[in-house]
């Protein structure tokens, strides 16, 4: 049993349980009697019964006798038995008994539902002994909790009788509390009402101290301001009007214009009107369209910090029409898309769905910028630019559809071309901005990259010192404007506006941290300044160097370099520099590195004939900005304005150089110059004819001149050798490395090269760059067998495969070469588009190589600026002299090639000299159109080609067949590049000489003093060229010495041009620049205009004639063709004089003729309507007047002059043929069966008195490449520096064809100008003791002009 009395295992039993089982009655009424018939039952109900006695037993005493026996007899009386258990004090079950039963309860028979399975009335009973054990169980632990609630209980009563005394008075107490209470409360209320009254009072007299005191300071500055504003009132509308102008035309111009026609046109014009126009004196629009506050902005998002760039920002944040951003370097771009962010919808016209993104703007009112533009426009977009809304303004029109336009919609339109020309409408619609960098804000940007490399704990103050200062304007502008609108918006009595009077205090005091801060760090910005400025001569150099660099596109289209490029190069050459203690050496180790750097960056993407042109503009322009030559000597040596009409006194000059030496002698620095050339002319001679004179000492005290000076005079006396005395005056001034024709290898430019740069070959005739990309690419693993080397030549239907080719490699990091993209002019600016996308995000390894051919002309140049502009680019050329050349030939055979042949001796001898043909003709270009009329691009293939010839027709017959072998070189592999019948001539006469029979008897010259090489082996015939080949020198062209010098002064002539035009126009070194080359203009044209006669009247002349001879038909064409000319420059002349006087708006033509005055060449539209001539414009005006001349003289009486000028003449040849034509009349001969004949008389045109009966005598020709002995009536070989030796009066006159003697005559042909080619005129047979084929290789012409 448990410890409640309770049996173990049984639970216990519930409250309700026990009076359920105190109320039943046990159900055994009718099974009692039942049960005592039962004579010997079971144990389980013996179990029962004697259960029943022990738990009935009295007073605890258990009888000892509880057998079946006993029990029945208990049970005797059913009635009293059963009212005994009902009775049975459950309440009170002695413990004995409770002890006795406990070993029948743990019987686990003593069960009622076992029990029930042998006597109902047995089982009700054991179910009542067991009920009772429990109910007892329950009764001993509920009892005493029963006693302990009735005690509790009667206590609780007793309580709350006393609590509700203790409530009754607590409510009296309360309700005396609650009305003294208020009574408190009233008084205290009373009280704190007055202490605030009295607290107001003392702050509004306090903040009406304090802000009296605050605005006291203001007094005097706003008293000023409206003192200011009154003033204003009457200026305000000319001020308007200015800053509207300002906006409005400004914005293309340079900084220099936009000063000059602020200050120097506009607010005059306004000053001077009959109704003056009042302008503040010193109106600076910027202050009344901006502030401090918003540039400072800018500036922290990028704009550069010059005047210039912000002027740009002004103008495009004021303008109303759209802003069109000229922007060849990317600044203002780079500034828009850091100002405006993720709210600017960037795109490009063209590009796939930007009209969808411009619609989505337009209807949504954002910001768009189009980069990128070319010169023409998208027709779609014009009602966008021309803001042609419709539906009242809600709508415009984009194509066929109609879109919603939101009025806050803006849009930004940018262009990198560095000088385009839009259509007029469009410049109407747009405001043009230049962002075109200055040099000083160049200078500026780039002094800040030097210093932040060099001091970047300087520069890292001075930008944070920027930044801080433009913080301090915006934040003091803030807190002004915060104040002065609570101010005003101030109603009523604001003394109690306490934040009004804060803010105003805090705004003071901000101020007055803030003007000490602007103090300090005055004082610090000085000393940064200070140390900044030491390296400025660095950023100034590199700024001169890169505007030197942009000029160059002006040589060759393909010259084209950006700033980036251009910045990467900078920073590598600082870097470079080797460091030094001292900061002044250590400055010129900087611009030294700088200089150099940019030098061969430059270089190697130069044609070696632009190479000095270049280093030369960088030696004049540092020289200049050191102040270290006289701009007046440099304008001398450039333009060469020598007097014409002067006659040499002495034999070794010519006019020319003696009009060069007078112009000279007419400046201060050369005074005497022509006297002492006079004087000491032995001396002079023997220096102007030495070979060498830049190397020479000059004769007297002229040794001591600068370097330029001495340049100065050599120009005059030896133009020939102007090139290398330019390449010495490099020297002497740069250093040597700047003049070493050494080509970087093709690893270290590599090396320089990324996935946004790409590496660009310009091609020339006969070179193969791309064999240094493939040997780059096997050494670092990039192979077309590695399948990560893409090489794509370029044609048709090839566009698709490069893009490919670029998508995967972009990806991957492979190498793509694309050849020739010149050929796809259309897939271009994809090309561009393409590379520029694949520049930022692609793989580092990724890599291109472009190459493409030079556009023979600037107009048909196509390679986009995009392109060039970042590529690295490398000129290849075949090598020049014959040396390198004659090498370079043999190169292309082997000693198998030398051995493959049977009949080896011939093959060898004609193979060396087909190396020397292909040398010769090669290199012969280099001497102009008296090498060839036209260039070819021979190339190694012709080589190759003709030898396989060579080799096929010498094994299959048994002579060799010189004839056919000649005409196979000649008119099929070499001639196939051909298409002037002189230069094929000449072709043919190189192979007669080269390729005959003589050539295997015996000792055989291809060129004086080089014999044709026995039977070597292949490093044999190498070696011989090394040992026997002359030096490089004409002669080894067939040319004469004279070919080089001519050739050597157009190049020094051609040098000296292109720098005149490269000249900054509105450099700061001159500042009167623009005067000066306005006056010198229109100086210019008056006198052209003054000189220039009456045009021709062709219906008088004609009147005047009574017969129309073909010569008088000459005549009026002539005549004709002199009206159509001079009344083209009278026209162009008055035009550009009214665009001066800015009577007429200046268009391009305009502009072309202005400068073609300034530098002194004929202007095309006058070269169109001309005759060809090579000469200055200066030279070609005085020969058209003398051409009018003669006209005139002709005209007068229309008889024959008794030596006709012939390059008088617009057309030669119908002269000529009039000749033929007048004689066939005469003799009745048909004309087709004439020629000409020409006898070169002995004399003079001043020996001849009147025309001959039949014919005309011609003058004013020159012979070139030979010289005409008048004695021996023979072409004779030139005298040296003699070029073009005039020609004695030639007799003209027509002959039948077959009368004709062609024995020993040279067949010369007759050119208009030394450029020859299309000039060509006619043919002379002149007369020769020498082989015609030593004129035909000298290239002798006789020329018109000279």
């Amino acid at each position: 049993m448990d410890h409640d009395g309770c049996p173990a295992g049984y639970d216990r039993p519930s409250t309700e349980h026990l009076q359920n089982q105190k109320n039943a009655k046990p159900d055994v009424t009718k099974n009692l009697t039942e049960l005592r018939s039962f004579g010997s039952p079971p144990s389980a109900v013996s179990n029962v019964t004697a259960a029943v006695m022990v738990l009935m037993a009295p007073g605890g005493k258990i009888p000892k006798d509880r057998s079946w026996k006993a029990a029945k007899a208990a049970m005797a009386r059913v009635d009293g038995f059963l009212d005994s258990l009902i009775k049975f004090d459950k309440e009170n079950i002695h413990e004995n008994c409770l002890k006795a039963l406990q070993p029948y309860l743990q019987d686990p028979k003593f069960k009622p539902e076992f029990v029930t399975t042998k006597s109902l009335a047995a089982a009700g009973l054991c179910s009542w002994v067991v009920n009772m054990v429990r109910f007892h169980a329950v009764f001993c632990e509920v009892q005493p909790k029963r006693q302990a609630l009735s005690r509790a209980n009667a206590e609780l009563a007793a309580a709350q009788d006393k609590l509700a005394s203790i409530k009754a008075k607590i409510a009296r107490l309360n309700e005396n509390l609650r009305k003294l209470t208020a009574k408190f409360e009233k008084a205290t209320s009373d009280k704190l009402k007055c202490q605030q009254e009295a607290e107001a009072t003392a702050c509004t007299i306090a903040l009406a101290n304090r802000l009296v005191g605050g605005l006291a300071s203001e007094n005097v500055r706003w008293a000023e301001a409206v003192k200011n504003f009154k003033q204003q009132q009457s200026t305000l509308c000319g001020d308007v009007l200015l800053i509207t102008a300002f906006i409005s035309y400004l914005g293309y111009f340079t900084k220099k214009y936009r000063q000059e026609l602020l200050d120097g046109i506009w607010k005059p014009y306004l000053h001077q009107l009959k109704v003056p126009i009042p302008v503040t004196p010193s109106l600076d629009p910027l202050t009344m369209l901006t502030d401090d506050a918003d540039v400072a902005a800018w500036q922290n998002e990028g704009l550069p910090a010059d005047r210039m760039s912000t002027e740009n920002a002004t103008i495009l944040t004021n303008c109303e029409r759209w802003p069109l951003m000229v922007d060849p370097q990317l600044q203002g771009i780079k500034w828009i898309k850091t100002k405006y962010g993720e709210d600017l919808r960037v795109i490009r016209i063209g590009q796939k769905g930007y009209l969808d993104t411009m619609e989505r703007a337009l209807a949504a009112g954002e910001l768009v910028l189009i980069e990128n533009l070319e010169e023409s426009m998208d027709p779609v977009l014009g009602p966008l630019l021309g803001r042609e809304t419709i539906k009242k303004g809600r709508y415009i029109k984009i194509g066929d559809k109609e879109c919603d336009f939101n009025p806050a919609f803006r849009l930004i339109l940018h262009t990198k071309l560095a000088n385009p020309h839009f259509q007029p409408e469009l410049q109407a619609q747009c405001t043009l901005i230049n962002f075109t960098v200055t040099r000083d804000g160049l200078e500026d940007q780039l002094l800040a990259a030097v210093v932040n490399m060099e001091r970047p704990d300087l520069e890292e103050l001075k930008s944070n010192l920027t930044k801080q200062q433009n913080g301090f304007k915006i934040t003091l502008k803030t807190l002004e404007d915060n104040l002065l609108s609570r101010l005003s918006s101030a109603s009523g009595n604001f003394l109690g506006d306490t934040a009004l009077v804060e803010n105003l205090e805090i705004t003071k005091q901000t101020a007055a941290e803030i003007e000490e801060k602007v103090q300090e760090s005055k004082v610090t910005e000085t000393k940064i300044n200070e140390a900044r400025e030491h390296y400025r001569p660095a950023a100034a150099r590199a700024s001169l160097l890169y505007f030197i660099m942009s000029d160059l596109h002006a040589i060759h289209p393909m010259y084209q370099f950006s700033l980036k490029a251009f910045s990467v190069v900078f920073q590598k050459a600082i870097e470079r520099a080797p460091p030094d203690e001292s900061l002044p050496q250590r400055l010129l180790n900087l611009i030294d590195s700088i200089t150099f750097s940019v030098f061969q960056y430059t270089t190697r993407g130069l044609f070696e004939c632009d190479k000095l042109t270049y280093t030369a503009q960088v030696t004049f322009q540092i020289l200049l900005m050191s102040k270290e030559i006289n701009t007046v000597e440099l304008d001398f040596l450039l333009r060469y304005p020598a007097q014409t009409r002067v006659t040499s006194p002495v034999e070794f000059l010519s006019n020319h150089s003696w009009g060069g030496i007078k112009a000279l002698s007419s400046m201060e620095e050369f005074r005497n110059l022509d006297r002492d050339i006079e004087g000491s002319a032995k001396r002079w001679k023997k220096f102007v004819e030495s070979e060498c004179p830049e190397k020479e000492k000059f004769p007297q005290e002229w040794k001591n001149k600068s370097a330029l000076q001495r340049l100065c005079i050599l120009r005059a006396v030896r133009p020939d050798r102007m090139s290398y005395a330019v390449r010495d005056f490099v020297e002497e001034k740069l250093g040597s490395k700047y003049v070493a024709g050494r080509s970087l290898d093709f690893a270290t430019t590599f090396e320089e090269s990324g996935p946004a740069t790409p590496v660009f070959f310009i091609l020339s005739p006969g070179v193969d760059p791309l064999k240094d990309v493939e040997k780059q690419g096997k050494k670092l693993g990039y192979t077309f067998n590695n399948r990560n080397f893409h090489n794509v030549s370029l044609g048709q239907g090839q566009e698709v495969v490069a893009e490919q080719a670029l998508d995967l490699a972009a990806k991957e990091g492979h190498w793509v070469i694309l050849q020739n993209i010149h050929l796809v002019a259309k897939w271009l600016s994809s090309l561009e588009k393409k590379l520029e996308q694949h520049s930022e995000g692609s793989h580092q390894d990724f890599r291109v190589f472009i190459s493409a051919e030079p556009a023979p002309s600037p107009e048909s140049h196509i390679i986009p600026q995009g392109i060039l502009e970042n590529s690295i680019k490398i000129t290849s050329e075949a090598p020049t002299g014959m040396h390198a050349n004659l090498h370079k030939a043999l190169d292309n055979f082997n000693q198998d090639t030398l051995e493959m042949c049977t009949r080896e001796n011939e093959f060898k001898s004609i193979l060396f000299a087909l190396c020397y043909f292909h040398a010769a003709v090669a290199e012969r270009r280099k001497f102009g159109p008296q090498g060839w009329n036209r260039s070819y691009p021979f190339n190694t293939g012709d080589l190759t080609i003709s030898v396989n010839v060579l080799y096929n027709y010498l094994e299959a017959s048994t002579k060799v067949p010189y004839d056919d072998l000649r005409y196979l070189f000649g008119e099929i592999m070499y001639g196939g590049h051909i298409t002037d019948d002189w230069d094929r001539r000449l072709c043919k006469t190189y192979l007669e000489e080269f390729i005959k029979p003589e050539m295997l008897e015996g000792e055989f010259l291809l060129a004086p003093g080089f014999p044709l090489p026995g039977n070597l082996d292949y490093n044999g015939y190498h070696q011989y060229i090394d040992d026997a080949l002359p030096p490089e020198s004409p002669y080894l062209y067939g040319l004469h010495p004279n070919a080089e010098i001519g050739f050597l002064t157009q190049t020094s002539e051609k040098l000296f041009r292109t720098m005149l035009e490269m000249q900054p126009r509105d450099t700061s070194v001159g500042e009167g620049g623009v005067g000066t080359r306005d006056e010198t203009v229109k100086a210019l044209l008056e006198e052209m205009l003054e000189k220039l006669m009456d045009e021709f009247n062709i219906a008088e002349l004609m009147a005047k004639v009574e017969e129309r001879t073909p010569y008088a038909v000459v005549a009026f064409q002539e005549c004709e063709r002199m009206n159509i000319l001079t009344s083209e420059i009278k026209r162009s002349l008055k035009e550009l004089d009214l665009g001066l006087k800015g009577e007429l708006t200046m268009t391009s033509d305009m502009e072309n003729l202005q400068n073609a005055l300034f530098l002194d060449t004929v202007p095309e539209s006058w070269i169109k309507r001309a005759y060809p001539s090579t000469a200055s414009l200066g030279t070609w005006f005085a020969d058209l007047l003398t051409r009018i001349k003669e006209l005139e003289a002709w005209t007068g009486d229309f008889s024959l002059p008794s030596t006709v000028w012939l390059a008088g003449f617009f057309n030669p040849q119908s002269f000529l043929t009039a000749i033929m034509q007048s004689t066939a009349r005469k003799n009745k001969w048909p004309l087709d069966k004439m020629t000409l004949q020409c006898d070169v008389t002995k004399k003079n045109r001043e020996d001849f008195a009147s025309p001959p009966r039949e014919g005309a005598y011609v003058h004013g020709l020159f012979m070139e490449g030979a010289r005409w002995d008048a004695q021996a009536g023979i072409i004779a070989e030139a005298r040296l520096k003699e070029l073009t030796p005039a020609m004695p009066v030639i007799f003209i006159k027509a002959i039948p064809a077959d009368k004709q003697d062609i024995r020993s005559t040279y067949r010369c042909p007759v050119y208009k100008t030394r450029q020859r080619g299309p000039t060509y005129v006619w043919t002379f047979n002149l007369k020769t003791r020498e082989n015609p084929s030593k004129w035909v290789l000298a290239g002798v012409a006789l020329l018109l002009q000279i």
